[in-house]
């Protein structure tokens, strides 16, 4: 299959076939740059395989996996796909390793330039390129050649910038603004379509006793996801695009005005947020203390299926400037990516197949309710209402990014980022002062 030889062919496929609407949409896609990879304590310790044949040969052996599902729902809907694996290929077993999810992404540069496990879990977007460009990981172009029920524009996504494909899709998910439909229904609220609508629901909510925004980020990058809505609404999408491509100014009257919004928006959320987590944030979502959540639809994994899970819904992020409209959203996708040297290469690209197939993302998807299939193949007709909806959601995008710390450089995102948006979070009164320094530094970062 050739890449798409213009946008306009590239944005209409975008998301498979069975989740299409009549809508466009696009997948950012940053321009990489060179860059030094992060010096960070190595917390990932890389477990090798047990030998295997080369790829020419039968697939045989152990094949390592690093995986960063650390929860406990995902944690077994990864361990549920690998049994299912190795049931179906005699000769061939599996060894997952799993290291907390933040641990595991604030430490990948040091794991991939030490021992990795032969197939590690990633995500698409500028860090995969990143690494790809590095020669940090396998190129698993002949994996791609077997792949039935992919879109063309999933396979864009999946490949580096020198036209080889370093990546294989699992599972997406939208971010956008959970809350609980019996909350809702019991107080009577409606779904916002404006910031300021937005704005009058939180007040209402504080006078009925709840939390207005539940959030939590003391790992870090959360709040990523609260600078990108504001974005995509304040600017649109395209400024997003440049932004984190390091092509625009971050200290700029554009930007500015994101972080304004935002400071206007900070008495909605939680207080404390910088010593709570995502999950504990959820935690009170779930407890119904809080009336909504932005988060990626993984948040699912915090509530208990069946009718608590279906209690679970979502509006997208509100209207902040009518000339920019709505329209982008964020719908990150998962995946798998191969070492560059895989002791079992092998049996690592027979994985990878697997991964890939309808048959393994309809186990992953029936375990972890919150996500979606990848591969177009895949039966939605056991899909959730939640799953059901965030097809829908995807289907009718224009835009779609994939997540502040996936579509910028892995260093700009985790050392002036990260710390950049939680001393705001702190004290969102110097804004000049810190969209200055974000500036300083960015303009370093990418010039290297």
């Amino acid at each position: 299959m050739t890449r798409p030889t213009s946008e306009a062919e590239y944005l209409a496929n975008l998301v498979p076939a069975s989740v299409r609407g009549v809508s466009r949409r696009t997948l950012l896609r940053g321009a990489l740059g060179a860059g030094t990879l992060l010096a960070a304590p190595s917390l990932l310790a890389a477990c090798g395989g047990n030998g295997g044949t080369s790829s020419g040969g039968a697939a045989t052996g152990t094949v390592t996996i690093g995986s960063n599902q650390s929860d406990a729902v995902p944690k077994a809907a990864i361990q549920a796909v690998m049994d299912a694996f190795q049931k179906a290929n005699s000769g061939l077993t599996t060894k997952i390793n799993t290291i907390d999810h933040n641990s595991f992404q604030e430490n990948i540069n040091n794991y991939l330039q030490g021992s990795p496990d032969d197939v590690w879990m990633w995500f698409s977007g500028y860090r995969m390129r990143f690494f790809a460009s590095k020669g940090l990981a396998g190129d698993v172009s002949d994996v791609w050649k077997n792949l039935a029920g992919m879109s063309d524009a999933l396979k864009t996504a999946s490949t580096g910038d020198d036209g080889k494909q370093y990546f294989v899709p699992s599972t997406y998910y939208p971010w956008a603004m959970f809350y609980r439909k019996s909350v809702f229904e019991k107080y009577g609220y409606t779904e916002p379509k404006t910031l300021d609508e937005f704005k009058t629901l939180g007040t209402q909510m504080k006078k009925d006793g709840l939390v207005p925004i539940a959030f939590g980020d003391k790992d870090g990058w959360p709040a990523m996801g609260t600078f990108d809505q504001l974005n995509l609404r304040v600017n649109g999408y395209q400024f997003h695009v440049d932004l984190m491509a390091g092509k625009e100014a971050w200290n700029g009257a554009k930007v500015k005005a994101v972080f304004d919004t935002w400071a206007g928006l900070l008495d909605m959320h939680q207080a404390d947020s910088l010593g709570r987590t995502w999950q504990e944030a959820a935690l009170t979502l779930q407890q119904k203390k809080a009336g909504t959540y932005l988060l990626g639809s993984f948040v699912a994994q915090q509530f208990a299926k069946g009718a608590e899970q279906e209690d679970l819904t979502f509006f997208n992020f509100p209207e902040v400037d009518s000339n920019i409209g709505a329209d982008a959203i964020e719908a990150p996708i998962d995946g798998y990516m191969m070492a560059k040297r895989p002791k079992n290469e092998a049996g690592a690209k027979k994985l990878l197949g697997y991964v890939g197939s309808a048959d393994a993302q309809n186990i992953v998807v029936k375990a972890d309710p919150s996500v979606i299939a990848t591969n177009d193949k895949a039966d939605q007709a056991a899909y959730t209402s939640l799953q059901k909806k965030s097809v829908e959601f995807v289907g009718q995008a224009k835009s779609i990014a994939q997540f502040m710390d996936r579509d910028t450089r892995p260093d700009f995102a985790s050392t002036v980022m990260i710390p950049a948006i939680q001393s705001f979070i702190k004290n969102p009164k110097d804004i000049d002062g810190l969209i200055n320094n974000i500036e300083k530094q960015k303009k370093s970062i990418f010039a290297s």
